[in-house]
């Protein structure tokens, strides 16, 4: 591999003990990004998300669709951490890992015999991140959470839905992802403070925490301005009109979120007046009339399709664009152009697209380079890196350690 092909994490260890999908996908996108990611999984049926998913085939083969979306470019480890001998092998694997990502309830991990404190003992480097629902502290740490718990505790559910369906949750775990991302964030900001100062350190990421600064815009209201919010479904609280309206064969999104915008609709639709009219003339006024003005936007939008109406208002530099099935959004040109997906194969399964790495940098390229693992794929390799021969590791199988 060239200086120019490089990725940014190369070289970078990362012993992975997590589940399901806010570790996963923190975990996956160090792995995209070039780092050696060894899943730490359980012998008997590993991950759990390798259960999950819609297809039974894959599901009973460990391979469930939930746990192909999540853990490509990853090796897979059978570790029982319940035995002597295993946590003897996780000892020996932490001498040479530079971060260790889990997702366990608090506790967890001093129970198996791998405190912080102790963690740190065998290697002062290591970066150690612990992904809960609530932290690893405080009066709910010990709570059971799943995305779901978190939508609702967090307020998220609150501010999504209409006045017929609220409260609402996302319709995907954004809880669970957005979690994930922030713990990826948090390990690359302690690799570059070991790079400047050599020193590891603990990272505490809670689900809960996480999603609340996403809602920032929505909760300066709340907490600056004294307004709670308003469930208006698929309007946009800053501006009118910013949202979904109906034309004559479906829906368009539109964001007329600058005055001149807002005229140039006006003009697009062919009602100049309503430009001049008192209920929708400024900004704030516009907001608080949208349900007058909704109606009217909407008899002119119903007299074309939405293709039409999308390629006259963005002609016209008003933010606009169709609401398409997941399905189309995932095939539409600018998607396939960014590669956005990427096909890979994978045995006993065939070829199958996965999200590649979204970012794109200029010099250390992330890629999707290998599928997700079978369960304990690369046991005897990594094994095998570490001092432990071909017959030792059968033995360590037939005990049931790894």
């Amino acid at each position: 591999m060239t200086q120019a092909q490089a990725k940014a994490l190369d070289g970078i260890r990362v012993l992975d003990l997590t589940n399901v999908l806010s570790g996963p996908f923190a975990t996956l996108h160090l792995a995209l990004l070039g780092a050696e990611v060894i899943k730490v999984e359980n012998p008997t049926d590993g991950d759990l998300a390798r259960k999950l998913g819609n297809v039974p085939r894959l599901n009973k083969e460990l391979m469930g669709t939930s746990f192909l979306a999540q853990n490509a470019n990853k090796k897979s480890l059978t570790l029982n951490l319940k035995k002597p001998e295993a946590r003897e092998i996780f000892g020996k694997l932490l001498e040479t890992a530079d971060v260790v990502v889990e997702n366990f309830r608090p506790g967890v991990m001093k129970r198996l015999g791998f405190s912080w404190e102790r963690m740190r003992e065998i290697n002062p480097r290591l970066v150690y991140c612990a992904i809960s629902g609530f932290g690893q502290d405080g009066p709910d740490a010990d709570k059971p959470a799943y995305d779901q718990i978190i939508q609702g505790l967090s307020g998220e559910m609150d501010v999504n839905g209409d006045e017929r369906l609220h409260p609402l949750r996302a319709g995907f775990p954004v809880c669970d992802t957005v979690g994930g991302m922030n713990a990826a964030f948090a390990i690359l900001a302690a690799l570059y403070h070991r790079e400047r100062t050599g020193e590891g350190q603990m990272i505490d990421v809670a689900l809960l925490d996480s999603i609340m600064p996403l809602m920032g815009w929505v909760a300066a209201n709340l907490l600056i301005g004294g307004q709670d919010p308003v469930a208006i479904g698929n309007d946009n609280f800053t501006a009118a009109p910013s949202g979904m309206f109906k034309t004559k064969d479906g829906h368009v999104n539109i964001a007329a979120n600058k005055q001149e915008q807002w005229e140039a609709v006006c003009d697009v639709l062919g009602v100049p007046g309503l430009k001049t009219d008192p209920r929708f003339e400024e900004r704030d006024t516009r907001k608080r009339n949208r349900h007058a003005l909704t109606p009217l936007l909407e008899a002119k939008l119903s007299e074309r399709p939405t293709a039409e109406w999308v390629g006259l208002l963005n002609a016209r530099d008003v933010p606009s664009g169709d609401i398409l099935a997941l399905a189309a959004a995932l095939r539409q040109p600018q998607v396939a152009h960014r590669r956005t997906l990427v096909e890979i194969e994978t045995p006993g399964v065939g070829k199958i697209p996965l999200f590649n790495l979204t970012a794109k940098f200029e010099k250390t390229p992330g890629s999707l380079d290998a599928p997700p693992p079978r369960l304990g794929a690369q046991t005897e390799e990594i094994l095998g890196r570490i001092g432990y021969g071909p017959d030792r590791v059968a033995e360590l199988k037939k005990n049931g350690i790894v």
